[in-house]
């Protein structure tokens, strides 16, 4: 049995990595998702993003996301860099209840919007039912 103390600062610097990122991999790609009707809609911001850069991927029920802000080129002098750059990266867990194979996607001004229908065996449907004397009547399934 080994006894190993845990290094506060060491926790801290690990747990900064995973929230904000580190200058290869920055953890930036803010993201809003709602449900509209038949149709669940995420929105990532990827503000200076090249549209060429982005890429999607669907495999099983997990959707990524990849796209790329290139570091500036040039010999300028660097004043302030507050913004991220690097490769960004964000994966999704669909739901059964979705149809990931009729996903829609579109970048304007900066957004990156999915649309994701929802898959039809999802939907509410009506089931009839019969009685005794053979009459149907509908009722929510």
């Amino acid at each position: 049995m080994m006894l190993m103390r845990t290094d506060p600062f060491r926790e801290l610097d690990r747990l900064s990595q995973q929230v904000f990122g580190t200058t290869a991999r920055p953890a930036s790609m803010p993201m809003d998702a709602w449900r509209d009707g038949d149709m669940f809609v995420v929105e990532l911001d990827l503000p200076g993003v090249d549209p060429d850069s982005i890429d999607i991927d669907v495999e099983r029920n997990v959707l990524t996301v990849r796209a790329d802000r290139p570091a500036r080129e040039g010999t300028a002098e660097l004043l302030a860099a507050e913004r991220p750059r690097g490769v960004f990266s964000r994966q999704l867990i669909l739901g059964d209840s979705l149809d990931a194979s009729r996903i829609e996607a579109r970048y304007a001004d900066g957004v990156l919007r999915l649309s994701v229908p929802v898959a039809e065996q999802a939907k509410p449907r009506k089931v009839s039912v019969t009685h005794g004397d053979d009459a149907q009547r509908a009722i929510s399934a």
